[in-house]
């Protein structure tokens, strides 16, 4: 599903979507004055997805950047026997597509792993809004150094180490509010994909942990966590 709203409108609040998203705060076009949108007429798209869609290939051509309100999407790459990578996990206030700011083509497979809600901005309106403003530009600067840091500790936190420091380790990154204890976690292939481990040992170590009440099922595929215990886990 697609709703088009301008741009102007998604900042000032005039589309009650865009008034109550929590995204306000951390969106990338936060701290922007109404001056700065006096030139731009391009609609900003609110899509919605439903798991296993695809929002964009490796190497395909794009216009769009994009901003996740709700949700969760994976980044994949390829080895060339075919076996996926997943090199990133996205979620809400996160942004997709920033490479569209200096390349042409999506250097990742961009795949749904739970119903989510996201904004698409044309990247020319971006590109022109920066040239033009201070606050954008230090905003894409901000956002590129998050994904940096991201790929930093995704190699050092989730593709190192034991199985059991991984696995506690992707769990605290499922968790999607500040405070919050429960995560929705998704198949052993793709965690195991995630770990660089083998999905038996994904498998297992999910057993061990709801042995120990480190993951308590809500319901399907949601758990509560013991959030100290895997704390200590990563930690020993």
């Amino acid at each position: 599903m697609t709703k088009r709203v301008t741009i102007k409108k998604a900042w000032d609040g005039s589309n009650t979507d865009c008034l109550h998203c929590s995204l306000r705060s951390s969106a990338l076009f936060s701290g922007l004055t109404e001056q700065d949108f006096e030139s731009v007429h391009e609609p900003v798209e609110q899509l919605t997805l439903n798991p296993g869609d695809v929002l964009y290939k490796i190497g395909e051509s794009g216009h769009h950047l994009f901003t996740i309100r709700d949700g969760l999407i994976k980044l994949v790459q390829y080895l060339p026997d075919g076996t996926q990578r997943i090199v990133r996990l996205v979620k809400s206030t996160d942004v997709l597509g920033l490479e569209m700011m200096v390349a042409h083509t999506y250097e990742h497979e961009a795949v749904v792993l739970r119903p989510t809600q996201l904004c698409r901005y044309p990247k020319e309106a971006v590109t022109r809004l920066s040239q033009q403003s201070p606050v954008l530009h230090q905003n894409l600067m901000n956002r590129w150094q998050k994904a940096l840091t991201e790929a930093d500790a995704w190699l050092t936190k989730l593709s190192t180490g034991q199985a059991k420091k991984r696995m506690a380790n992707l769990l605290l990154l499922l968790v999607d509010r500040e405070g919050a204890t429960d995560c929705y976690i998704f198949s052993r292939e793709d965690i195991g994909s995630i770990l660089s481990i083998t999905i038996e040992t994904a498998s297992r170590t999910i057993s061990e942990f709801k042995r120990l009440q480190l993951m308590t099922e809500i319901s399907s595929n949601h758990f509560d966590l013991d959030i100290a215990g895997l704390e200590a886990i990563i930690a020993g």
